[in-house]
């Protein structure tokens, strides 16, 4: 029933600004992780699509992100032509293609 006696509360040690600086160090070590597991990755995925995009050249056998399969028949800055059987082409912006197969895998 009586309250024993109260204790007062030792002061913390001096080494707040410590706290401050660790926390910085895990801030800065886990945007450096992020970075280089998913940030650079990406660019250079980029970078190569960016690259295979402006190599295209008439007659290469390509693959599009809808998953068409065809041969490049005409070119220009931002469009080409697909042939996709024979007598039928069909117009795709370049960014639709996302792999440039071996020569000789699309047969007819």
């Amino acid at each position: 029933m009586f309250i024993s006696e109260a204790f007062a509360q030792t002061a913390p040690a001096a080494g707040g600004a410590e706290g401050g600086t660790m926390q910085l160090v895990i801030m800065v070590g886990m945007f450096a992780v992020l970075y280089f597991v998913m940030i650079r990755p990406q660019m250079k995925r980029q970078k190569e699509h960016k690259a295979m995009i402006e190599a295209l050249a008439k007659g290469d056998e390509v693959v599009t992100s809808g998953g068409l399969v065809g041969r490049v028949t005409k070119l220009d800055d931002n469009h080409l032509r697909l042939e996709v059987a024979s007598g039928v082409e069909l117009q795709l912006q370049r960014s639709a293609v996302v792999q440039v197969l071996p020569k000789g895998t699309y047969g007819k």
